[in-house]
């Protein structure tokens, strides 16, 4: 049976959030406030529940939700190769605006969608957000709307367009909080050897920046190397001596790095389309 809990009251929100931990692990859907707009979480681990929650939103395989997490150090069983660069912006901006795109970890069993092997991990920053996460784990969120639809920023808003395919709503509030402004998180691809803004948002390149200088902005294309150039036809070249040391030679330098792909940004929801948690 749906039911909806005020979580601004201490007694319903404890109510609610048992509940909500119970029809997580019954793989179904809740809706809960995070600290940008709504969202509609499901257990990442379970491909039935995603399945639910794609089809509560009216959404197919193609637009996979990312994950949101309780803590940190869930970095490092949910995605592998994480580079260091990746590591100092989610020290830096976790809980907070920033979505890291990453390598999927290979050994889980889980299906988000057609992710390509990759993951969208983000640390919320909101309580009840905080306390759901701490119960249940990772959760497959996405905003809390039919698709093509407003974002919801009460529960009351998400209730009248999702109904009974959610088993719980957690009413939180309006959201995003009073005096924040309610942007997205920013979305950075982290599965190159540069990590690449694919959307701004909450956190500001000039912030990006301060903790990674390389990181390269929306669309930006990084520097060729320069070839090196070629000694002067009129500069003779000499052996060198029996007794005289060789010059080394020039290392050969790597190719560059914007020949290497990345993961395809579009594997995850569109930020054009909807506001994503």
């Amino acid at each position: 049976m749906t039911t909806t809990y005020n979580c601004t009251s201490e007694d319903q929100r404890a109510l609610g959030l048992e509940h909500a931990q119970r029809a997580i692990s019954e793989q179904k859907c809740v809706v809960f406030p995070t600290d940008t707009v709504y969202g509609i979480a499901a257990d990442a681990f379970s491909p039935q529940a995603v399945t639910m929650l794609l089809v509560s939103k009216g959404r197919g395989r193609s637009m996979p939700p990312p994950v949101l997490i309780p803590r940190i150090n869930a970095l490092d069983g949910l995605a592998t190769d994480v580079s260091a660069d990746a590591r100092k912006l989610a020290e830096a901006f976790w809980p907070g605006g920033l979505t890291l795109i990453l390598h999927a970890q290979p050994s889980l069993d889980w299906d988000l969608g057609d992710t390509k092997g990759t993951v969208a991990l983000r640390m919320p920053a909101d309580e009840v957000a905080q306390e759901l996460l701490t119960l249940t784990g990772p959760l497959a969120v996405s905003s809390a709307n039919r698709t093509g639809h407003a974002a919801a920023q009460t529960a009351a808003d998400a209730r009248e367009q999702l109904a009974e395919s959610v088993e719980v709503y957690l009413e939180g509030g309006f959201r995003p909080l009073e005096g924040t402004e309610g942007v997205p998180s920013t979305i950075v691809d982290a599965t190159g050897p540069l990590l690449r803004v694919v959307r701004n948002g909450a956190v500001s390149l000039q912030q990006l920046r301060e903790h990674v200088p390389g990181v390269l902005g929306l669309g930006e294309i990084p520097m060729a190397e320069e070839p090196a150039e070629e000694p002067a036809d009129e500069v003779p070249v000499t052996e060198a001596s029996p007794d005289e040391t060789p010059v080394a030679e020039a290392p050969v330098t790597e190719a560059s790095t914007d020949e290497t792909p990345v993961a395809d940004p579009s594997t995850h929801e569109s930020p054009t389309q909807e506001p994503r948690p």
